[in-house]
């Protein structure tokens, strides 16, 4: 039986050093920011970037989009880009 939504989201945070949630929830900008950080991109000091970059600069760094660009990449995680992310941070 294939992961659901939610327990890709939970496998993606535990590997990125988040806390599972017990609720289904989309990632939150600190979980987002964690999980950039794991993939290599660098979200800066101070404030983190808005969500639709930091979920357009993830979709780039696993391969599911050539450019980072939030006004055409930056929406809601779909099952695809969660099982995609997940192999992606299981890798490192």
């Amino acid at each position: 039986m294939s992961p659901t939504v939610d327990d890709l989201r939970n496998e993606i945070r535990v590997a990125t050093g988040r806390h599972e949630r017990l609720v289904s929830t989309g990632f939150t900008k600190e979980a987002l920011a964690a999980v950039c950080t794991e993939l290599g991109y660098d979200v800066g000091d101070g404030g983190l970037p808005a969500k639709e970059l930091m979920r357009a600069e993830i979709r780039s760094r696993v391969g599911l989009v050539d450019d980072a660009d939030p006004e055409s990449e930056g929406g809601a995680f779909r099952k695809a880009d969660l099982e995609a992310i997940a192999d992606a941070v299981r890798e490192d």
